[in-house]
C-alpha cells in the first residue's frame, strides 16, 4: 500500500458498535478502525498485546486492578495475558492494531468478522 488512508472517511462508512474494520495492514498486522458504545466483554489474548489509539470521544480500559481512560489522542497497550474490558460511556472510535487473524474477543468462537473496507 502506498496510498494514504483517511480514517474519518473510513469510520463514516458504518454504524455498528464494536465491529472493527481493517483499513490497512503492517508487517502481519491488521491496523483497524472501531466504533463503540457501552461495555464489551471481559477478555485477554494470550499471545499477543493490545493496542487501543483513542480517535474520538473518550473509552476506558478496565483491567481486573485499576482504569485507564483514554481520550482522544491517547493510546493504551494492553500486555499479552492481562484481562481487560474496553467501556464506553458514549460513542467513541478507536483505531486498532493487532497481528492478522487475532479474535477481538480472545476466542474463536465469539469473535466477530473483520471485514477490510
Amino acid at each position: 500500500m502506498t496510498d494514504k488512508v483517511n480514517l474519518a472517511q473510513k469510520l463514516s462508512q458504518f454504524d455498528n458498535h464494536w465491529s472493527p474494520r481493517i483499513v490497512a495492514g503492517y508487517n502481519g498486522n491488521d491496523i483497524m478502525v472501531v466504533k463503540v458504545e457501552g461495555e464489551f466483554v471481559w477478555h485477554s489474548h494470550p499471545d499477543t498485546d493490545d493496542l487501543f489509539l483513542c480517535l474520538h470521544g473518550s473509552v476506558d480500559i478496565e483491567l481486573r486492578d485499576k482504569v485507564v481512560t483514554l481520550q482522544e489522542g491517547e493510546l493504551c497497550v494492553v500486555p499479552a495475558g492481562v484481562e481487560h474490558r474496553p467501556v464506553a460511556r458514549g460513542e467513541a472510535h478507536l483505531m486498532l492494531i493487532e497481528p492478522s487473524g487475532t479474535p477481538n474477543t480472545g476466542d474463536p468462537d465469539t469473535a466477530v468478522d473483520k471485514p477490510v473496507i
